[in-house]
């Protein structure tokens, strides 16, 4: 397939200028394109799911989980929730302030799953009302090549662009300043992407994935564990950035989970799993060679799977146990089909060891108690440190691309009170807007005993006073009506 990549240099320009004439800002036109982005995945489903079988050999169903219903649930979400994201925030204010209104606006910034992981961020791109450019992974080329020849047939070409490069067009577009960029990724790439944008000082979301462990206690239901562990490393042939990367177990966990991964194995995808419709293929020959040769190198034991085809892009679902703590596969994030088992002798044990990796993006523990803690739409997501930065889905996405503006509006009125800011500085005055403007604590020290024991000796004068005058009034209104 000849693959024809975008010129860079065609419309950076002209977003920036669509964005200063406010183009995206009105809710209806955020709406309205919001519409057109589940349009578009929703009337080209089965181009979709075509596009993904031929880059991954993913089955219909994988790709409508994984990738189609997420996008359409993220635009449905926004659509329905932006009038609520998008009002003014009011907030608590001082004494001083109560006439005024103090507000935080919202306002735009300007700006492996081959289709989930390029249109989800810019759902709250749209919804934020910033324009916006995406540049789908050159990798799956089929994916990359459909959704930039639908793009202009559904999103407004003022507002929004498709890319389709691979390193040169990525190169050059990020030699231009960018209000905000999101990528999704290797580290490796996301410390270029940083570099790049700390030339403008330009804000990145960086999701990268890493070694996300999946913890066994010895109380958990094996068949249901086997169940999800092995589903989480062959969906997508485990090529996702929050599959569990490997297992930390007792020996005796170990034992039974050997004996329950092959049954698992055969129920999902056959006695064959090359022959299944439903097992994907691994993205290139080049992520291929890196997964065969981690294999190569471990030092653990292949006690299931193991089988590979270079020409079909194929690993098999792969078991590695008894694994070293400084084994090759425990060094980078594994993104295939192969998980390592790790004997610990306890949970404490286990955590140590996690304590002394980079932050993971995900955590799994297993236990009676707890089964499994799974990443679900919608749910703020994000990584710290080696596993990323910032966070999106729902509310967050918009968020992402939100700056919220503090908004103070002060009328005239409240300018008697607030003089005493104002040279000549008096005591007195400084005491009144000390009193109004800043909060005192609830609780003692040195200082303050003396002051709050006479603040609360003039405040029982002052109720006193206040007391006798009501009463005063009431009696003088009695004669009066009398």
């Amino acid at each position: 397939m000849t693959t024809k990549y975008t010129d860079v240099n065609e419309f950076p320009q002209e977003l920036r200028n669509s964005f200063k004439q406010n183009l995206t800002k009105p809710l209806n036109y955020r709406k309205k394109q919001l519409e057109q982005l589940y349009n578009l995945i929703d009337e080209n489903e089965d181009e979709i799911c075509d596009a993904l079988y031929k880059d991954l050999h993913k089955n219909k169903i994988e790709s409508l989980l994984g990738e189609i219903d997420m996008i359409r649930q993220e635009c449905l979400d926004s659509i329905n929730q932006l009038d609520e994201w998008t009002s003014p925030e009011y907030v608590k204010v001082s004494l001083a302030h109560k006439l005024n209104r103090c507000h935080i606006r919202k306002d735009p910034v300007a700006w492996n799953y081959p289709i989930n992981l390029v249109l989800c961020p810019l759902v709250g791109a749209i919804a934020a009302g910033c324009t916006a450019i995406i540049k789908p992974s050159e990798l799956p080329m089929n994916s990359a090549t459909l959704l930039c020849k639908l793009f202009p047939n559904y999103l407004d070409q003022r507002s929004y662009r498709c890319i389709n490069g691979g390193t040169k067009e990525m190169t050059e577009l990020l030699t231009y300043k960018f209000n905000h960029i999101f990528f999704t990724g290797s580290g490796v790439v996301g410390k270029i992407i940083m570099s790049a944008a700390c030339k403008h000082l330009t804000p990145v979301t960086l999701e990268l994935g890493g070694k996300s462990p999946a913890i066994l206690d010895d109380n958990i239901n094996i068949t249901v564990t086997a169940k999800r562990l092995i589903w989480s490393k062959s969906f997508n042939a485990g090529q996702t950035c929050i599959a569990p990367d490997y297992v930390l177990c007792t020996k005796k966990i170990q034992e039974a989970l050997l004996l329950e991964f092959p049954k698992v194995i055969e129920n999902q995808f056959g006695k064959d799993v090359q022959k299944s419709s439903d097992y994907a293929r691994i993205i290139n020959q080049r992520h291929f060679d890196r997964l065969t040769n981690l294999l190569d190198q471990t030092k653990g034991n292949v006690v299931i799977g193991g089988k590979t085809d270079r020409d079909n892009l194929f690993i098999d679902p792969t078991i590695v146990t008894n694994v070293p703590k400084d084994d090759k596969l425990m060094e980078d994030e594994i993104f295939g089909p192969i998980l390592p088992i790790v004997v610990v002798e306890s949970i404490d044990e286990a955590i140590e060891y996690i304590n002394e990796k980079d932050t993971p993006l995900s955590l799994y523990p297993f236990s009676n108690n707890n089964d499994t803690i799974k990443q679900m739409p919608n749910l703020p997501f994000g990584g710290t440190g080696a596993s990323g930065i910032g966070a999106y889905h729902g509310r967050k996405s918009f968020e992402t691309f939100t700056h919220e503006r503090s908004v103070l509006t002060s009328p005239f009125l409240t300018e008697k009170l607030l003089e005493g800011r104002y040279a000549p500085y008096k005591e007195l005055n400084y005491k009144l807007l000390n009193w109004l403007l800043f909060t005192k604590p609830k609780f003692t020290n040195k200082r303050n005993a003396k002051e709050n024991g006479r603040f609360k000796n003039i405040f029982k004068v002052l109720c006193v006073i206040l007391f006798a005058y009501t009463v005063k009034n009431k009696i003088f209104v009695r004669k009066i009506k009398m």
